[in-house]
């Protein structure tokens, strides 16, 4: 009976709560563009990739809407300075050979987020490097896990900074 009664005052407490649990907005920010990333590598695919993971974390995880650069409250830049896909992790030995049984996805960017109203970065960091592994030959795979440790970092280096 005492459990039923602690039950039903918890569920009261918290229906009568003021706080959500919604994304992780910026104070000030309520919308942002996201110019397309410089590429300096030799892979097209990483331009439309970045862009599509940053885009979906910053609608999905902080709340934010997708505007054009000259009505956003924030501005989001970056370049892919890095790319490299093809890093050993394990190794099996063959007769004669050796195969590579995982591998690894390495990416390098730059990224800055920059709130036009206050003329002030928000958060920025240059030369962050993700990884993903991977089964070759699925590079895409490890790729995916790159992009979403890098969508991590900029959620949580712009929550960071309220």
């Amino acid at each position: 009976m005492f459990g039923a009664v602690v039950a039903s005052a918890a569920a009261i407490v918290l229906a009568a709560c003021p706080y959500g649990f919604a994304g992780g907005t910026l104070p000030n920010v309520k919308t942002v563009a996201l110019l397309p990333f410089d590429n300096d590598t030799s892979e097209p695919a990483l331009t439309q990739e970045v862009s599509d993971a940053v885009r979906q974390a910053l609608e999905g995880r902080l709340g934010l809407r997708v505007a054009t650069e000259a009505t956003a409250d924030a501005v989001v830049r970056g370049r892919v300075v890095r790319y490299d896909p093809y890093i050993p992790i394990a190794l099996q030995a063959g007769t004669g050979q050796v195969n590579v049984t995982k591998r690894k996805v390495q990416i390098t960017v730059d990224v800055e987020i920059v709130n036009q109203r206050e003329g002030r970065t928000i958060w920025k960091r240059q030369g962050l490097m993700v990884d993903g592994d991977y089964n070759p030959p699925a590079e895409k795979d490890g790729r995916k896990l790159a992009w979403d440790k890098l969508v991590q970092q900029i959620v949580d280096g712009a929550q960071s900074q309220w």
